[in-house]
């Protein structure tokens, strides 16, 4: 699943394209992704200039001058292609902008989400409304977080994948984050020390950071707008090395929580 780096890379790809742009035609190709597309999201973009791009936690937002905003989530195999040689039979919402370029959200399995939302899309946006705060802003702190966990008996990693604590962290960066602070994945969330998340946030920003700067992590079918593939895969330290050696001469390991694959070592994880 693309995660918050993957998004941010298809924002800032999109970015070039998009913004200052009028949207000269649109074209829905079928009527829903995992809902049905707004009825008016033709009607309202035709014609449209996109005043910016931004992102909130795992979702794209395209500001509109028509006081809407259209907000995109990728969902498991979700992508948008530039320019793409023909439209295929995965690309379900094509954009054309009045300077001839062809932009398609291509999504095989269809996970995906568009939705249109009129004022503040912050604020007016259901899923936002319970949000934490974004990762990479300044109201994610350790003594935030320290707050935030108090008394919580769930492990750490499940608090990190909870949207309402912080927005937009996934399972591969969050394994990565742990590893760099150190911090066993299983340990109860109210017990890691401040010193700890003193060390775990700024993991997280690195995280992070590092992974937006080599253009996402490709999974299966993720790609950028240009259709390169990202290349953070290859730093990962022990997200998908179960078995392979860690840095510190311990070795990788895997179990599972919350359905998902956690990736550890023991020794220098405590």
């Amino acid at each position: 699943m693309p995660e918050l780096p993957e998004v941010e890379t298809t924002i800032r790809g999109l970015a070039g394209f998009l913004e200052g742009e009028t949207i000269a035609r649109i074209a829905v190709n079928r009527p829903d992704l995992r809902r049905p597309f707004p009825p008016e999201l033709v009607q309202v973009m035709t014609g449209a200039v996109v005043t910016h791009l931004s992102r909130r936690a795992k979702y794209g937002l395209i500001h509109l001058d028509r006081d809407q905003t259209a907000i995109f989530h990728l969902g498991m195999s979700g992508r948008w292609r530039i320019d793409p040689a023909e439209i295929g039979k995965h690309d379900h919402l094509v954009l054309e902008t009045g300077a001839g370029h062809v932009l398609a959200l291509n999504d095989a399995r269809r996970f995906g989400s568009v939705d249109l939302v009129a004022g503040d899309p912050l604020t007016a946006f259901a899923p936002f409304a319970a949000m934490g705060p974004e990762p990479l802003g300044p109201d994610f702190t350790p003594a935030y977080l320290k707050a935030a966990l108090a008394g919580k008996v769930p492990a750490i990693k499940l608090a990190l994948l909870d949207q309402r604590i912080v927005a937009g962290l996934g399972n591969i960066y969050v394994c990565e984050a742990l590893h760099r602070a150190g911090i066993r994945p299983d340990k109860p969330a109210g017990r890691v020390s401040l010193p700890k998340l003193r060390l775990l946030v700024p993991a997280i920003r690195d995280v992070l950071g590092e992974s937006i700067a080599a253009g996402g992590s490709s999974m299966r079918d993720y790609a950028r707008p240009d259709g390169e593939l990202g290349y953070f895969a290859a730093s990962w330290r022990v997200y998908g090395r179960e078995g392979q050696p860690c840095h510190c001469g311990g070795t990788v390991e895997r179990f599972v929580q919350g359905g998902r694959s956690t990736f550890w070592c023991r020794q220098c994880q405590r």
